[in-house]
């Protein structure tokens, strides 16, 4: 059974969320501050993590560098009640894998979870992958470049891994956004853009060329030469 941590200091909150995802069958713990859920990590090691990021003594921010910076590869979903754009960046750069606005429909915090699960649960193809000096091992989750080891959170991972799957393709946004988080964002957020920036300044440091290249009107290919 697939373990979720969610970490809001909203108590009220944090009971709805705890009832709804227990309801769709899966343990759940909680935790209502950002020390309290490094220790339930520790002790439970949750696949998903729904972390809220304004909290006392450790902000969610901070849960999710410390988390980052330890290797941990669970899926975590931000909560936030900034909409500005600069700061759904600033969290999907720090290492979340998606985040939700507040407030928000419990059926669409449903939903976002399930699209883990179906990333947790459903990836069929293990085999491992390369293109050109670039190769990637689903079973060992361990991906490198011209033999130097890349550091990727989950959803570079897999976003790295669906390119690979299909390189020379031209990838439309969309078809990108269903296989890779398993739902369509409907096109008002720049999730893809951000991990397509983030993937490219890890593939390309040292002086590496362009290997993921956008295709403008339609999405990005995956290709030595534009």
């Amino acid at each position: 059974m697939t373990t979720i941590l969610i970490v809001d200091d909203d108590v009220k909150l944090l009971k709805m969320l705890q009832r709804t995802l227990t309801y769709e069958g899966l343990m759940v713990i909680t935790a209502s501050n950002g020390l309290e859920a490094l220790k339930q990590v520790d002790s439970y090691h949750p696949e998903i993590i729904i972390l809220d990021w304004m909290m006392p003594k450790m902000d969610g921010m901070e849960v999710m560098h410390e988390l980052r910076r330890e290797n941990n590869r669970a899926f975590i979903l931000m909560l936030t009640a900034r909409d500005a754009l600069e700061n759904r960046v600033e969290g999907l750069e720090s290492g979340a894998d998606d985040y939700l606005v507040k407030p928000f429909a419990p059926a669409e915090l449903v939903a976002r979870v399930h699209a883990f699960l179906r990333r947790i649960e459903g990836k069929s193809d293990k085999q491992p992958v390369s293109y050109e000096e670039l190769h990637l091992d689903p079973l060992t989750h361990t991906a490198s470049l011209a033999g130097t080891t890349l550091d990727l959170t989950p959803t570079e991972f897999d976003l790295l891994h669906y390119f690979m799957r299909h390189p020379r393709q031209v990838l439309e946004r969309a078809q990108i956004l269903t296989n890779v988080w398993g739902y369509d964002f409907g096109g008002e957020q720049n999730v893809l853009e951000v991990y397509v920036g983030y993937l490219r300044r890890k593939l390309e440091a040292g002086g590496h060329p362009r290997l993921i290249h956008t295709i403008r009107g339609i999405g990005y290919a995956l290709r030595t030469e534009f």
